[in-house]
């Protein structure tokens, strides 16, 4: 009789809106989204460590001493599962990877200026990891310099319409598929 294996459960990724009011007391000031994005960058760049690096951006805080500490916890939790989350996904062959947004059921501005925070990110946190992108394919960089394009987008009269929230749609895929496709490139980090 042979012993079977049950797959390793996907961590559940933390809720959006908890993890913005734990990451409002830290001093980097991002979002949830743009925090997300900066770890997604740092593992995409193939950097040593990116999960201490990442909890390094983000765990200086502007707290009182009386709550510092239970509030540390709670968001080093957190920003732990997160990134357990991320791991997962990432590794997985499911194409269980999204950036963390709010819910669909927020209004369409708000989701849109997430996906802005969280594009934000991944560029943020391909720059600490210092990706040359001398040396990634030409795919690659044009991935690259669209990922530029995002955080130029126009937030301010978009209207909660369908043709917005296709073309949002749209925009979503392409980060996934953009987080990936740099994932992917044997970028210099990881040859050395």
């Amino acid at each position: 009789m042979t012993a079977q294996t049950s797959p390793v459960p996907t961590p559940a990724t933390p809720d959006h809106d908890q993890l913005e009011r734990l990451l409002a007391a830290c001093e980097l000031s991002c979002s949830a989204a743009e925090a997300h994005g900066i770890y997604c960058g740092l593992l995409a760049s193939g950097s040593d460590n990116p999960r201490a690096r990442w909890l390094a951006e983000l765990e200086a805080t502007t707290e009182g001493p009386d709550d510092a500490d239970e509030a540390r916890r709670e968001r080093r939790a957190a920003l732990e599962g997160l990134a357990d989350a991320t791991d997962v996904a990432l590794a997985g062959m499911e194409q269980a990877f999204h950036p963390l947004l709010p819910a669909d059921d927020r209004p369409l501005r708000a989701r849109a200026e997430a996906v802005h925070a969280w594009t934000r990110g991944l560029i943020y946190g391909l720059g600490i990891a210092n990706l040359d992108q001398r040396r990634l394919s030409p795919d690659v960089r044009e991935v690259l310099d669209d990922l530029m394009e995002v955080t130029r987008m126009d937030l301010d009269d978009l209207e909660d319409n369908a043709d917005n929230e296709a073309a949002l749609t749209e925009v979503l895929e392409f980060l996934r598929v953009a987080a990936l496709l740099i994932r992917e490139q044997d970028t210099p980090a990881r040859r050395d």
